[in-house]
């Protein structure tokens, strides 16, 4: 009788896990196509399949379920973003398309940051996360700039890799994903010659 309980219960637990993941993705969905105002529980149960009451069973509260939608998007963001050191066009490649995936959905948020708190914190984090990926990948370039002016040069390789400039390149030029991958890799190429030079 315990071994049944036990399996009935474990069969719930994971059905609410099931649940718990699939409305924190539709959360995250809606977040990258509508402004965080319009996020509302019943849009975002209806997008889940589910229920308002089911939502606040599992998280307690909206803002609960944005905290864990911003860790799991955070998550997403390391998983897609490749760091390998000694394949920084691999790094690249990996770079465009998750800004393929996602770009559109960030620079709605980015468009918020001075009127949404929450929109302020993801995109606050969002550039942190960016920064710290460039440091990680061209840390053998970094390590041979002097202290004092490595500040600055993370500040270019996170310029030449960032957002707004696959924004430039892809929507407002209607480049192709080929063409903004060749472009990314030529800047980035001709900061890091500038900096390996010490100029």
């Amino acid at each position: 009788m315990n071994s049944v309980r036990s399996y009935s219960m474990n069969v719930r637990a994971a059905r609410a896990e099931q649940t718990r993941r699939r409305i924190v993705a539709a959360t995250i969905e809606l977040a990258l196509s509508r402004p965080l105002a319009a996020c509302t529980l019943p849009a975002i149960a209806e997008r889940a399949e589910t229920t308002v009451q089911t939502i606040l069973r599992s998280f307690g509260s909206r803002d609960a379920l944005f905290a864990a939608a911003v860790e799991a998007a955070e998550g997403e963001v390391v998983a897609e973003r490749t760091v390998d050191p000694a394949d920084v066009a691999g790094s690249l490649a990996a770079l465009v398309d998750h800004y393929e995936r996602v770009g559109d959905g960030m620079l709605l948020l980015g468009g918020q940051e001075t009127s949404e708190p929450l929109a302020s914190r993801i995109t606050t984090e969002g550039k942190a996360v960016h920064r710290a990926w460039v440091e990680r990948l061209f840390a053998p370039t970094l390590a041979s700039v002097p202290g004092p002016r490595r500040a600055e040069a993370v500040d270019l390789l996170v310029a030449a890799t960032d957002l707004s400039a696959w924004k430039l390149w892809r929507r407002d030029a209607g480049r192709s994903p080929a063409e903004t991958l060749a472009r990314f890799t030529a800047l980035v190429s001709a900061v890091v010659a500038r900096l390996e030079a010490g100029l």
